[in-house]
């Protein structure tokens, strides 16, 4: 179990930017590809906002890959008094 949390901290870390590089080319594409004016405008503040709510989940994936890679999560309490 403890390499799997490992092998899955690794694929957090590396989902994180990858998710993120991703979107900013589909943004980069749609809005390039969406016709002049008011219809580019709301393409582009529509994915600005997706953009601006979906990074944070992103670093919160690396954050999380990088707990389970150094083995944070072994040490869990088992009951109240533990925390």
């Amino acid at each position: 179990m403890k390499a799997l949390k490992k092998a899955l901290g690794i694929v957090w870390i590396i989902l994180g930017p990858a998710a993120v590089i991703f979107m900013f080319i589909q943004a980069w594409d749609k809005v390039k590809n969406s016709p002049e004016g008011i219809a580019q405008t709301n393409t582009a503040l529509q994915w600005g906002i997706i953009l601006l709510v979906f990074i944070p989940i992103a670093i919160g994936l690396v954050i999380f890959g990088r707990y389970a890679l150094s083995g944070e999560y072994e040490k869990l309490p088992e009951n109240s008094e533990e925390l």
